[in-house]
């Protein structure tokens, strides 16, 4: 018997957690079942964030010098590509990137740097940038550092640093297929340590790496139990010169389910469409944001995306409209709307 999609979402809507075996039957449902789940994910993205679409910026702030072997990552030195390479950005630097980003509209900034983590100079490049930015801009300010020491995050907090992103990618069971260089643990403790100190987590991953249906399960549930409040996947578009160059990309289904999964995993969490929605998505990246109430413009960190001007296009077009920073949430964001019940 199919799936009663309307009935899962009011589960979700009525504060009942998907079980694993929920889980799998929306990463695995057929195509045929597509446009039923989208609209049952968009009843539970509608009632917790209204049809809003928060913008991103993401700021390349170090490139193609990390020692680590992430399998999927084209800035490692361990692999052959032809991505830029270059130190630690100025805090000048950064802070020009964030106006750019404010004259883009995005409510977060992000500042990434390819590496295991970050040295002490570099943190005191970062707090010395976010404090800059937030005395001029209201945008949240996230930063993507690598692995953090004891003392880092607690720096980063203090410097008005708002969000902390380090993906977990795949599931445990998956990871060791990815990444030699360092385990999944150390990822979480990483996660764990950002929100101790008092950042909200942003913690997600990619698909398409040739894990199982039951790898991007494994994954949301783990997310769940750290209690993430950002959730972005990203969609691999293999990269020349890396070990998953070759792999065959996922179908635009395939990609949209994987994104109805996370929505009704995390019915409250920030769930961002990321990297290669472009390339696998294609005609159907309207469709994201059905389930997804986030998204990267402007590009990523080594690949090109849409301009920002098609980004807000489509955005509109799709029924849907741009967050604002420092405007009130939109009825029905961030809380189911008891108002209108579950319609």
């Amino acid at each position: 018997m199919p799936t009663d999609w309307t009935a899962l979402a009011d589960t979700v809507l009525d504060g009942s957690p998907l079980t694993r075996d929920e889980a799998l039957e929306v990463a695995a449902a057929p195509d045929d079942e597509l446009l039923a789940l989208l609209h049952a994910a968009f009843r539970v993205r509608r009632a917790y964030h209204g049809r809003e679409v928060r913008v991103h910026v993401l700021q390349n702030a170090k490139s193609g010098v990390c020692a680590e072997d992430c399998a999927f990552c084209s800035q490692s030195l361990h692999f052959e590509s032809e991505v830029p390479q270059y130190g630690m950005q100025s805090v000048d630097e950064l802070v020009a990137g964030a106006a750019e980003a404010h004259e883009m509209g995005a409510v977060t900034y992000c500042i990434v740097t390819a590496t295991r983590g970050p040295t002490h100079d570099e943190v005191d490049t970062v707090c010395e940038a976010a404090r800059r930015i937030k005395d001029r801009w209201s945008m949240d300010v996230c930063a993507s550092l690598g692995l953090l020491k004891e003392g880092q995050a607690e720096r980063l907090a203090e410097a008005g640093v708002d969000r902390y992103n380090h993906n977990l990618e795949t599931s445990e069971n998956h990871f060791s297929e990815i990444v030699q260089t360092h385990d999944w643990a150390d990822r979480v403790a990483t996660v764990q340590r950002a929100k101790r100190a008092g950042m909200e987590a942003c913690c997600g991953g990619i698909v398409g790496m040739r894990e199982a249906v039951e790898d991007r399960v494994d994954l949301a549930l783990a997310l769940r139990d750290i209690g993430v409040e950002s959730v972005p996947i990203n969609l691999l578009n293999p990269r020349p010169g890396t070990p998953l160059e070759a792999v065959e990309p996922l179908s635009p289904p395939e990609a949209l389910k994987t994104l109805a999964l996370f929505r009704f995993v995390h019915p409250e969490a920030d769930v961002r469409i990321a990297g290669g929605r472009e390339e696998i998505l294609q005609q159907m990246q309207p469709l994201a944001l059905y389930p997804a109430n986030s998204m990267f413009t402007d590009g990523y960190l080594t690949t090109p995306g849409q301009e920002e001007s098609e980004d807000y296009r489509m955005i509109k077009q799709a029924g849907f409209r741009p967050a604002v920073v420092g405007e009130e949430a939109a009825p029905g964001a961030r809380g189911p709307c008891a108002q209108n019940g579950h319609a």
